[in-house]
């Protein structure tokens, strides 16, 4: 793990914690993940938040090592502009990631990567905020402003602060199967390993942004009726607007039309079914307001790039609760 002064702390012990839980769900032995920490200097980094880590090591004495790296994890962060211009960083990530199975970074240190070169020609994610910079300073970067995390080759980024989270546990899938993840995750209380083409912006958070009483209120209605009739004209009507009036707002509040919003919530709302029940997709699709499984498969391609058969396959919880190996400290 790559940090420096100023680096969101939980952009360093959130995919951390995710990584090295995984000890709690296997058989007796050594630990999965040998973690070390580098920064600068070995000894105490401060973050934003003013707590202190302790690097375990300096780049400078792990430069000469030649040995493979199984993960090089890059931390984000406010001190993300200023670790570009810190030699000794970018030095060792330049190096480190030529013998590295893979390269991942966690918010902004996707900046330090496609400084490094490391991103050119790839497809990459970073924090919503930081996406405009990341296309202007690298041109050669595909920047998809929406995905939560993105896999390019051996090279992974992922989008602000929790989503490290969400990309560490796709990494304890890959490492050690899908059960083990799962468990991970309640054992974490996150969500079950959000796909990593879900955007940035569910919802629910973009029910909360709107100001406007009227069309406030009619996305608490779309959130809790997706399989409802929710045209245009219903919901205008419900509001008491014209149609066109009621389609401006919509969009100035949330950014959306009112018929993109509505496929979201539906999405969001067969998710939900698909991982907690066992009701057929046929079923689902008429719940949630798709009318066939086969709308629902469109718009779960357009949203997540999967099927909602897929999604299910991949992200329906199915086991007991964990047996935890030892009690969590």
């Amino acid at each position: 793990m790559v940090t420096y002064p100023d680096a969101h702390i939980l952009d360093v012990v959130g995919p951390l914690e995710v990584m090295t839980g995984t000890k709690f769900f296997l058989p007796e032995g050594p630990d999965p993940y040998d973690v070390t920490v580098l920064a600068t200097c070995a000894g105490p980094v401060r973050t934003t938040s003013g707590l202190t880590l302790t690097a375990d090591r300096a780049f400078a004495d792990a430069m000469p090592e030649t040995g493979e790296i199984d993960t090089l994890i890059v931390s984000g962060g406010h001190g993300t502009m200023a670790a570009l211009e810190d030699n000794a960083l970018m030095d060792y990530v330049r190096a480190a990631a030529g013998r590295a199975r893979r390269i991942v970074s966690i918010c902004t240190g996707a900046m330090i990567l496609a400084e490094a070169g490391l991103l050119d020609g790839r497809r990459a994610c970073t924090h919503w905020w930081w996406c405009p910079v990341l296309e202007k300073r690298h041109p050669k970067v595909t920047v998809d402003r929406d995905a939560i995390f993105v896999r390019d080759g051996n090279v992974w980024t992922s989008a602000g602060v929790t989503a490290g989270m969400d990309l560490a546990l796709a990494l304890v899938e890959m490492d050690w199967g899908h059960d083990i993840a799962l468990q991970v995750a309640r054992y974490n209380v996150m969500y079950m390993m959000r796909p990593g083409g879900q955007s940035q912006f569910s919802a629910h958070l973009l029910a909360r942004k709107a100001q406007d009483p009227a069309i406030n209120e009619t996305l608490d209605h779309i959130l809790a009726n997706p399989g409802d009739g929710l045209t245009v004209t219903a919901l205008a009507a419900r509001a008491g607007l014209s149609e066109r009036t009621f389609a401006r707002r919509f969009r100035d509040e949330t950014g959306k039309t009112p018929a993109a919003y509505v496929e979201t919530a539906r999405v969001q709302a067969a998710r939900v079914a698909l991982e907690t029940t066992a009701t057929g997709v046929e079923q689902i699709a008429l719940q949630t307001g798709f009318q066939s499984a086969e709308r629902m498969r469109r718009a779960f391609h357009r949203h997540l790039g999967i099927s909602a058969t897929e999604y299910r396959e991949r992200f329906r919880g199915a086991q007991p609760p964990p047996q935890i190996r030892d009690g969590p400290g």
